[in-house]
C-alpha cells in the first residue's frame, strides 16, 4: 500500500514554520494495526496525553484522532501507524507562542514485520560506542528528538545485527536502538529505569503488567552492562515487534529461555501476532 500521510485530517503538507521541524517540538506514537485493528491504543493515547501535559502542548481531541485512524486504516493486512503531534507553527526563537495551536501528523503505511527466526531463535544485538545523554526533564517522553538514535543506526551498518545497545554517559544501560530491553536473573524481571533517560514504552508498560501473571518479580534500577551479561535470559521489546529475545548480545551467546516463552505466549506478540 502507498503511504498515507495527513496533517490536521487533510492531504496538505506541514507549515515551514511549524516547531516540530524547527526545534523537534513535538511527541509521537508509532502503533501496529492487523485487520484495522489497533494494538494497545489506549496505552498509546495515555502516553501522548502525558507527554503533551509535561511539554505544555495542550490537551488533544481523543475521538477525533480515535475517528481519524478508524476511518483511515486498512481493514486487511498489517499495517504500521505514526501519530506526529508538534506544538504547531511560531515564530523565530526557542520561546514558544502563548496559546499554541498544535499540528497533528498521521501516518499510515504497510508492515512486513520481521523474519519468523526473530521470535525462534533471538536476535543478535551489539553495543553501541555512542553514549546517550541525561535529560531527567525529558526521561521517558517519546519526543521527537532521535539524533542520538539516528547516529546509532548509522554505526550499526555494516553489522549483522537486529538492535544496537545503548548506555548513557554514566555506563549504564538505556535500551535498544528502538526498543526497551529487559533482563531475566531467576525470578526477577530487570529493566532500566526512565529517571535519568530512556523511553517509557507501550510494550514495556505491557511486560511490566503482566510480569507477576508468569511468576517474575519486576525491578527498574540503574543496569550495567555487566549485569546484562549475567543475566539468564535478555528480551527486547517495542509496540511493532513485540517480545524479540537475545540470542547473542557482542560475543556472548544467550537461549531464548522459558521466561521470555511465557511472556510471548501471554501477551501474543510473537511472529504469529
Amino acid at each position: 500500500m502507498e503511504t498515507l500521510w495527513l496533517v490536521n485530517g487533510r492531504p496538505t503538507a506541514v507549515d515551514p514554520s511549524d516547531r516540530g521541524l524547527a526545534y523537534g517540538d513535538g511527541l509521537f506514537e508509532t502503533m501496529a494495526a492487523a485487520d484495522g485493528r489497533l494494538r494497545w491504543l489506549d496505552y498509546h493515547l495515555e502516553r501522548l496525553a502525558a507527554g503533551c501535559q509535561r511539554l505544555a502542548l495542550g490537551p488533544l481531541d481523543h475521538a477525533e484522532i480515535r475517528a481519524e485512524i478508524a476511518t483511515h486504516c486498512p481493514r486487511a493486512g498489517r499495517a504500521v501507524i505514526k501519530l506526529i503531534v508538534t506544538r504547531g507553527p511560531g515564530a523565530r526563537g526557542y520561546p514558544p507562542p502563548e496559546r499554541s495551536q498544535p499540528t497533528r501528523i498521521l501516518g499510515i503505511s504497510s508492515w512486513q514485520g520481521c523474519p519468523r527466526s526473530h521470535y525462534t531463535e533471538g536476535i543478535r544485538v551489539r553495543v553501541c560506542e555512542l553514549r546517550i545523554g541525561e535529560s531527567p526533564a525529558l526521561a521517558g517522553l517519546k519526543h521527537l528528538c532521535r539524533l542520538e538514535q539516528v547516529l546509532a543506526q548509522i554505526e550499526l551498518r555494516g553489522h549483522d545485527v537486529a538492535q544496537g545497545l545503548l548506555l548513557d554517559t554514566s555506563g549504564y544501560v538505556v535500551g535498544g536502538t528502538s526498543s526497551n530491553v529487559f533482563a531475566v536473573r531467576g525470578i526477577h524481571l530487570l529493566t532500566p529505569s526512565l529517571t535519568r533517560n530512556g523511553i517509557a514504552g507501550v510494550m514495556r508498560r505491557v511486560v511490566l503488567e503482566s510480569a507477576a501473571d508468569v511468576g517474575l518479580t519486576t525491578v527498574e534500577s540503574n543496569l550495567t552492562l555487566r549485569e546484562l551479561q549475567r543475566a539468564d535470559e535478555l528480551f527486547m521489546t517495542n509496540a511493532l515487534l513485540g517480545i524479540l529475545p537475545v540470542a547473542k548480545l557482542g560475543e556472548q551467546s544467550f537461549s531464548p529461555g522459558p521466561a521470555t516463552r511465557r511472556l510471548m505466549q501471554r501477551l501474543g506478540v510473537d511472529a504469529s501476532a
